[in-house]
């Protein structure tokens, strides 16, 4: 089997491999968190958002309304995780991490302020946890984050081992209508369950 050609409305076209998994064909985890929370929000379950990064403006190509585009910006404040909000009470804050190793997850995708965003949210009652992707397995991890905590600080390495996901942490299974059903996992964490 080959590559075959897909057209868009736009006109332009796509090269897409038929060996790569039609689950995930073009998405990335983002996209099917976004979708899911998406879900979750249409059929009144839960009210969770992707956080915007907070940017300066500096300059903008500004040649008409349709075309201006920010040529330069930057960052004003460290960003704190991914998504938060609320689910049957609980406020919930994670960080979603996709890898295309095969071995292991660097520890340089994730930034200290951010597991002390964790930790912190652990702290005071919330629910926190990371969802991270193994893209080459096509498989999504629910990590909770006082375990992925207790893991980074008891090793000196600067990654997290693939078989420590698969034995410490929950594999949250494709579904073509809730695409990463974290919150299946959630309700076990609520509920006081084993998970």
């Amino acid at each position: 089997m080959g590559d075959f050609m897909v057209n868009y409305p736009n006109k332009k076209e796509a090269y897409k491999d038929k060996n790569i998994s039609a689950a995930h064909r073009g998405m990335t985890l983002e996209r099917d968190i976004n979708d899911t929370n998406k879900y979750y929000l249409d059929t009144d379950k839960a009210a969770i958002y992707k956080k915007p990064t907070p940017i300066t403006i500096v300059n903008v190509d500004y040649k008409s309304r349709e075309t201006a585009k920010i040529t330069e910006a930057y960052f004003q404040i460290p960003s704190t995780t991914d998504y938060n909000g609320v689910y049957r009470g609980q406020y919930i804050d994670f960080e979603a991490k996709e890898t295309h190793s095969r071995t292991s997850m660097p520890l340089s995708m994730i930034h200290q302020h951010q597991l002390d965003h964790l930790a912190r949210v652990l702290k005071y009652g919330g629910i926190a946890f990371l969802i991270v992707r193994f893209a080459v397995y096509d498989e999504t991890y629910f990590v909770p984050a006082d375990r992925f905590l207790k893991q980074i600080a008891s090793s000196t390495a600067r990654s997290v081992k693939h078989e420590w996901f698969q034995e410490n942490c929950t594999l949250i299974p494709y579904n073509y209508v809730i695409k990463v059903n974290y919150l299946q996992i959630v309700d076990k964490i609520i509920d006081g369950g084993n998970f």
